[in-house]
């Protein structure tokens, strides 16, 4: 991508600077320039394209916008591109509103167009075969709750156990099955085409229940050339019963704790975020936590005090991103949210600096543990040398992945010549990255970076900052080299 001269660029750019990313879905509330520009100035490192909701031509403008935002900017804004996965739904039913009793009976089957509010359809062709007697059906976000009784060959006879309204075409969950449905349908294929062909930086794929799912997707992308990296939504009981091999096989997790907390206990929710937070950390990968971060601001012009501490316990799990869904994509405030999400997380960053928090061992794969010992002890220095940032030249991101591992006090500000790789670390914990060809020598990159740290207000005159390189570089024999420089 082609980016504009110094004189060119964007006045006012800054972009406040949290080592937990924020992650805001795009939608009609923020479908202008203004807008968008704004929110990363706010704190946005990563936009999320819902491709549940939406066009092609729709999603195909909001990208185009931040591709021009992008030539703008001194640093790297990450894009990734959620993909529906199958949606199951009960079909027509009338008349509409009915309320079903606790105790009554309904039949749901395989082909049934027009229901009514004992006897209806579903849009999933597999649920006679996936569902078991004593399993539960859950409809509407779980305002509806049946467990099945038993079965023929064309439906399913089920006990109301908590009732409530029946409305068509309401969404179903089935907790207790397997389904045999793959988690991309057709309809998702034809989005990870249009992703390919728009060069996004990430896909998520929801609905994972196995390492097969994330490997099928990986090696669709490979087979097009694409080097887009894959997360996996943990939002079924089944990923948490495959969490470690689901975690081993994708590039990042998100804690998707909205179809969760219909599937499970929602007391375990919480228990699974942290469980899922500290697998990530163990094997360097980003998890983003999402659903109902800041809610009430779809409303409301600031979050609620829960909202806060749900926030706030994230970024103590060291979280390397938060979501916001529906409070930017259609909310009346989605800057606010942003900025909300940005303060909640600066503040608690700033207490945590402070903490004599243990620092764990990094563990690696093979043929990066030096490397990995190199990271730590950076991290550990920093703990006693202050300085206002780290700057790291990487070629293929491993030593800024082992950094971001390691949970440092202080951003690393990633230099790469590769902008897809770029804007792909700016997922990770306390990374903010910029594309930069390599640099002749050290004086080079020295000056280069501290013009854009200056630039965007990341540190001042007087400040210390560390610059880690390659050995190459500085034409020395060690993995990493370190100086501090006051600027």
């Amino acid at each position: 991508m082609v980016r504009a001269g110094p004189d060119q660029r964007i006045k006012g750019t800054q972009m406040i600077l949290t080592k937990t990313g924020v992650v805001a879905t795009i939608g009609p509330a923020c479908s202008s320039e203004a807008v968008l520009l704004e929110m990363i100035q706010s704190g946005v490192t990563t936009f999320r394209m819902n491709f549940s909701h939406g066009t092609f031509e729709e999603h195909q403008q909001r990208l185009n916008m931040i591709n021009q935002i992008r030539r703008q900017l001194t640093y790297e804004i990450c894009v990734l591109g959620d993909l529906c996965g199958p949606k199951l739904r009960i079909g027509r039913i009338e008349p509409e509103g009915q309320v079903l009793q606790p105790g009554e009976e309904v039949v749901i089957c395989s082909d049934c167009p027009v229901g009514d509010l004992h006897r209806f359809g579903t849009n999933y062709p597999a649920f006679v075969q996936d569902v078991l007697p004593g399993q539960r059906v859950m409809i509407d976000d779980g305002q509806l709750v049946l467990t099945a009784m038993e079965k023929t060959a064309a439906e399913v006879r089920c006990k109301v156990l908590i009732g409530g309204a029946v409305l068509s075409n309401k969404g179903i969950n089935l907790p207790d099955s397997k389904l045999s449905i793959p988690a991309i349908t057709e309809k998702d294929w034809r989005w990870v085409d249009w992703a390919i062909h728009n060069n996004l930086d990430y896909l998520a794929l929801s609905f994972v229940q196995t390492a097969a799912e994330i490997h099928h997707l990986k090696e669709y992308l490979a087979s097009r050339d694409s080097w887009i990296r894959v997360i996996a939504k943990i939002e079924k009981p089944q990923a948490l019963e495959n969490l470690e091999s689901i975690l081993e096989a994708a590039d990042a997790v998100m804690v998707a704790r909205g179809d969760l907390g219909v599937e499970m206990d929602i007391a375990e929710v919480p228990l699974a975020q942290k469980r899922i937070a500290r697998m990530c950390r163990k094997l360097g990968k980003p998890v983003i936590v999402a659903t109902q971060v800041m809610q009430s601001m779809i409303q409301n012009a600031s979050p609620t005090r829960a909202e806060a501490s749900d926030v706030a316990n994230a970024v103590m799990d060291f979280t390397d991103a938060i979501m916001l869904s529906g409070e930017s994509a259609v909310g009346k405030y989605p800057v606010e949210s942003v900025k909300a999400v940005a303060h909640i997380c600066h503040r608690i960053e700033t207490w945590q600096d402070q903490q004599d928090i243990e620092r764990l061992m990094i563990e690696t794969e093979p043929g990066l543990g030096e490397l990995a010992a190199v990271a730590r002890a950076i991290a550990q220095m920093l703990d006693h040398v202050k300085t206002k940032l780290a700057v790291v030249w990487t070629q293929a991101g491993h030593s800024v992945r082992l950094l971001s591992k390691a949970r440092m006090d202080v951003p690393v500000l990633t230099v790469c010549p590769d902008a897809l790789i770029a804007r792909q670390m700016s997922l990770h914990y306390g990374v903010v990255s910029i594309c930069q060809a390599r640099p002749c020598n050290f004086d080079d990159f020295i000056a280069t970076t501290t013009g854009v740290i200056m630039k965007n207000g990341w540190a001042a005159h007087g400040d210390r900052v560390l610059f880690v390189l390659p050995q190459d570089i500085l034409n020395i024999q060690t993995p990493l080299a370190l100086v501090i420089r006051t600027l």
